[in-house]
């Protein structure tokens, strides 16, 4: 099949719409269930080559969580503990230590539950059976891997009323090395970006403590990768092999710092004990906690502890965390990795990375106040590694 007719592109107007193979050959993937539509692909086609390069680099199956062309989170399978599986909402899923796929989406689903409601999944692996009956219990849109177990592609199938869109790719598939794109009728082309993010790049330590183990290591490698596959400007957080706050396509990169300290605080708080054990009612379903978990933590719109919206979503009024309790439970948080897409051009990300536990930090340099960048990271001890590497995505 060397073309896909699309219902429609971005968005309902913009009609005929297809995706195809320019040189006449072959799509590399087969649609094995529902209909995917213009951003699906686009996402699709993104997060995979974002797990494949995961699961390439560090040797771990790899997954993550998609909406809009930009990862919420990724994540490789490493085992959850207890209070981050009840965070998770997957505490009660049985062999889930058994499947390091499983664990990897577990994580990266987990991270950022609001953005990633509605989301596209990607695996790098044959989707399993436990990984199958995970993405089966949310709202999703649809999933892209390798291939599927015969009982996890009828579980999958079984979604949105049999309509949950499920594409298998060719893992051996290699893209021409020249893209191109139209915009405004005019046609752009570049190169792929090839670009191998390894160990290999975290060599040139600039900051006077240069102790990075390997856990730092893997978790930079994961940033840098997610970064790869986000849109810019981007600024990614990440600890325990998952990136846990990636803030996406701002103009300004303080903005990114601060978009993804707070959901990495966030997903941080979740695990606070007083939030894990918040009492919901028991006919509330997870897209609502997460909706009200959110608002209990980060005190948005309505006060959800309030007389007269506590009845609504707990079965008792729960008290609110004192500023002091959030303080250090935050203070708690260690050994953070933290990775930007280009150069940070001012030291204030460094002040704002600390308060969220950052300790290890990866960008290209280059900036003109580089000097100034790297004496806060000394101020705060952290360990900074050059990668001579921008990964704009666009």
């Amino acid at each position: 099949m060397n073309e896909l007719e699309l219902k429609y592109g971005c968005n309902p107007n913009q009609k005929p719409s297809r995706i195809f193979m320019r040189d006449g050959s072959d799509l590399p993937i087969q649609v094995l269930n529902g209909k995917p539509g213009y951003i699906n692909f686009l996402d699709a086609f993104n997060a995979w080559q974002l797990v494949k390069e995961l699961k390439e680099a560090l040797g771990l199956p790899a997954a993550t969580s998609f909406k809009h062309v930009s990862p919420t989170s990724a994540a490789v399978g490493l085992p959850l503990p207890l209070e981050l599986k009840r965070a998770c909402f997957v505490d009660d899923v049985p062999g889930l230590d058994d499947s390091p796929l499983a664990c990897a989406y577990a994580r990266a689903r987990g991270t950022d539950r609001l953005c990633s409601f509605g989301d596209w999944v990607a695996l790098s692996d044959v989707c399993d059976v436990t990984t199958a009956k995970l993405i089966q219990r949310e709202v999703s849109d649809g999933v892209i891997a390798p291939g599927y177990e015969a009982e996890a592609l009828e579980i999958l199938k079984s979604k949105r009323k049999g309509g949950y869109n499920i594409v298998q790719i060719d893992p051996d598939y290699v893209p021409a090395p020249q893209e191109t794109k139209d915009v405004f009728g005019i046609t752009f082309q570049q190169g792929r970006n090839e670009f191998k993010i390894g160990r290999h790049l975290l060599e040139n330590l600039v900051t006077e403590n240069k102790e990075l183990p390997e856990s730092a290591k893997r978790d930079l490698i994961v940033a840098l990768i997610t970064l790869k596959y986000t849109q810019s400007n981007s600024v990614c957080y990440a600890v325990d092999g998952q990136a846990i706050g990636v803030g996406a396509g701002q103009q300004s990169r303080i903005h990114c710092t601060r978009l993804a300290g707070s959901k990495a605080d966030t997903w941080f708080m979740r695990q606070h004990p007083t939030v894990l054990d918040l009492p919901f009612l028991p006919t509330l379903g997870r897209p609502e906690r997460d909706n009200v978990i959110d608002s209990y933590i980060n005190g948005n719109e309505e006060d959800v502890c309030a007389e007269g919206n506590w009845q609504k979503y707990f079965t008792r009024q729960p008290a609110h965390l004192s500023d002091n309790e959030v303080k250090i439970w935050l203070g708690s948080r260690k050994d953070v990795a933290l990775g930007s897409d280009a150069f940070f051009p001012f030291a204030d990300n460094i002040e704002r990375a600390s308060r969220s536990g950052v300790r290890y930090i990866a960008e290209p340099g280059g900036s003109i106040r580089d000097d100034l960048v790297i004496a806060k990271c000394d101020e705060y001890d952290m360990v900074m590694a050059f990668t001579g590497m921008r990964l704009f995505h666009h």
